[in-house]
């Protein structure tokens, strides 16, 4: 027995930091798929294509706001479990140089972006979203921004559905 005792203390972090199920869980729906809704009373549309990136560690978000009156704006995310301390995370960076990180987490049929840090252009803005699911069809994203007077609000809401294969 005594010589068995290192190999079971050298097994013993490795199972406690495993993730009991699929940590990419939550999000799996959206994977492969793409996303669309309008913003602005139409004259935007908001798209984001879901794939998986080296054989389901990752997940990509290619996103894209097509509208009148500006040039196109495009950003990524990428979502990854940080094993760690057993969470799901992001990166979000974007076409003017922008970028933020953060938590994800799971509420009531929603995905759950705590308050974060966007920063762009050596400024910051606090920024929190919630993406709550509809079926397999969609699913509603808010977003709102920290206020001055440390209320919440001046973002946006959007109603997502998927798209047609392309």
């Amino acid at each position: 027995m005594p010589a068995m005792l290192p190999l079971l203390l050298l097994s013993l972090p490795l199972a406690a930091t495993a993730p009991a199920a699929d940590p990419y869980a939550p999000l799996a729906y959206l994977a492969d798929h793409c996303w669309a809704g309008e913003m602005k009373g139409g004259k935007d549309v908001d798209t984001h294509c879901f794939s998986w990136v080296y054989d389901r560690k990752f997940l990509r978000d290619e996103h894209l706001v097509k509208g009148e009156g500006h040039a196109d704006y495009v950003g990524e995310t990428l979502y990854y479990f940080d094993s760690a301390d057993g969470k799901l995370k992001y990166l979000y960076i974007e076409n003017k140089g922008g970028s933020s990180a953060g938590a994800v987490e799971l509420a009531e049929n929603a995905l759950v972006f705590p308050p974060t840090e966007f920063q762009a252009g050596g400024k910051t803005q606090t920024y929190r979203s919630r993406w709550t699911r509809r079926g397999d069809e969609g699913y509603d994203a808010v977003t709102e921004f920290k206020q001055p007077d440390g209320g919440w609000g001046g973002g946006w809401n959007v109603s997502m559905r998927r798209q047609a294969a392309p």
